[in-house]
């Protein structure tokens, strides 16, 4: 049943291409439907037993082992309910084809986060790449493959990091059959040596994939260029790939290496923060405004996870889920005033809440949530977050990370009042507004928006693959 929630998306994105491509709109559905099955069938499998099949003895064992639990669990609900409403959104040409990419992706992400074998994470890490990089080559709007190739060179150099990294741990300790198994069982085993240069080819593969900076280059352009659909899938889910990583296979494997990183872990998380809310303050591309404040907020988790207190941990499983919905929640929406308004530039919009309310409402609460209104996801994440650093005595940490948070308020406000207020542009078409179909494409986020805000409980028991194993590396630390 679990490899089926990975392979079975995949198998009907490529029996898609069968599909008459007069029959556009039936794909479009039919991947909805696909997503929508997924998820439920997700959210019935809580308790499902892990499913191994022996692949490998030699040099090493690996097993096609999957399982689904803990933040497992809830990364796959996310990453189903966003292609499910990004899907029902989405309005793009050659719409077949783009839907059995979509399906194809998340098909591989659901490889990568049921994965129990690290020789099988690393090779559906690699193979989520190949459908982001076609839509980027089909759909991309200035007709240039520039970002397409940039997304695949850094993020392929740094599948090729978590590979050799993966076969040199899967040597030394003769399985890579190990998320999930003993705590800190490489830690000891390989010595300082080997162990400090895998730590750092897992590292290097999962700060490129958050993106950290200064390895986040290849994002702006990335998720400017892809359709709205597929840039709301690729920041709500794909992006949270390396912090998983660092939250299930660094942190119980490698406890020592992931302390001594540390202070680096610190700077650069305090950078990317610092950087990308100052950036998003002035830009004037819509997505490129999501997509630098993905860039902050992604500092701050990478933050709370090498700190090692419990409550920034838990705060920084929470704010995970909660980035992938307003993230995804922002690029649908932006999507939908794109299509209609024909551009994305913030000064050539303006007044569009008087003419579209029903735009202007879920714009509304996205916002709101990605700048951290109380009752909101985004607030319950930001604030354990900060009151595990308070607590780990590293007040500077958390006096420098609350600056970013309260610019986050001035960009996001900035967002919707360029957009949704201010004076009318003469020269903007007119359009209706949001009709029912879309607003039910963002309202199970909204839901699970307000929902998370309200009740972080259920996921706060769920901060790691086995979370008395987490627990193990903070009494440690």
């Amino acid at each position: 049943m679990i490899w089926t929630l990975a392979l079975a998306p995949m198998l009907l994105g490529l029996l898609l291409y069968a599909w008459p491509r007069s029959a556009d709109a039936a794909a479009k559905w039919f991947g909805v439907a696909v997503a929508g099955c997924a998820f439920v069938v997700t959210l019935l499998s809580a308790n499902a037993p892990d499913e191994s099949v022996r692949w490998l003895q030699r040099p090493f064992t690996a097993n096609f082992h999957a399982g689904l639990g803990g933040l497992s669990y809830w990364l796959v609900l996310l990453l189903t309910l966003a292609t499910a409403c990004a899907l029902a959104s989405t309005r793009i040409s050659r719409q077949r084809d783009f839907v059995a990419q979509m399906l194809v992706l998340m098909g591989a992400m659901t490889g990568l986060f049921v994965a129990r074998d690290l020789l099988v994470f690393a090779l559906f890490w690699d193979l989520m790449l190949i459908p982001v990089f076609l839509i980027l080559v089909a759909w991309t709007p200035s007709k240039s493959s520039a970002s397409a190739w940039r997304y695949l060179i850094y993020n392929l150099t740094g599948g090729l990091a978590l590979l050799l990294a993966t076969a040199a741990y899967g040597m030394l300790e003769g399985s890579t059959d190990v998320l999930g198994a003993t705590l800190g069982r490489g830690a000891t085993a390989i010595g300082p040596a080997w162990g400090e240069w895998i730590f750092a080819g897992f590292a290097f593969a999962f700060l490129v994939k958050t993106p950290v900076w200064p390895f986040h280059t290849w994002m702006p352009s990335a998720y400017a260029d892809l359709p709205p659909a597929a840039a709301a899938v690729v920041s709500a889910v794909q992006s949270k790939g390396g912090l998983y990583g660092f939250l299930v296979v660094t942190a119980p494997l490698m406890p020592e290496q992931m302390r001594a990183a540390l202070p680096l872990m610190f700077v650069l998380g305090l950078v990317g923060l610092v950087y990308g809310a100052v950036v998003a303050l002035v830009q004037d591309d819509a997505k490129r405004v999501v997509a630098y404040s993905s860039l902050s907020h992604l500092g701050l988790i990478l933050i709370a996870i090498f700190s090692g207190n419990p409550l920034a941990l838990s705060g920084a499983v929470v704010y995970v889920l909660a980035h992938g919905l307003f993230s995804a929640g922002l690029f649908i929406v932006l999507g939908q005033v794109e299509q209609r308004e024909e551009t994305r530039s913030i000064a050539r919009l303006g007044g569009l809440g008087a003419r579209n309310p029903r735009l202007a409402g879920s714009l509304t609460i996205v916002a709101l949530a990605a700048l951290g209104l109380p009752g909101l996801c985004g607030f319950a994440g930001e604030i354990l977050i900060l009151t595990g650093l308070y607590q780990t005595g590293a007040v500077w940490v958390a006096g420098i990370a609350l600056v970013p948070i309260i610019v986050a308020a001035a960009y996001m406000l900035r967002l919707f009042q360029g957009i949704m207020q201010g004076p009318e542009v003469e020269d903007l078409p007119e359009r209706a507004d949001a009709s029912f179909l879309e607003l039910l494409a963002i309202a199970p986020l909204v839901l699970a928006i307000v929902l998370l805000g309200v009740n972080p409980g259920p996921v706060l028991a769920a901060r790691s693959l086995a979370p008395a194993q987490l627990s193990a590396v903070e009494v440690q630390r």
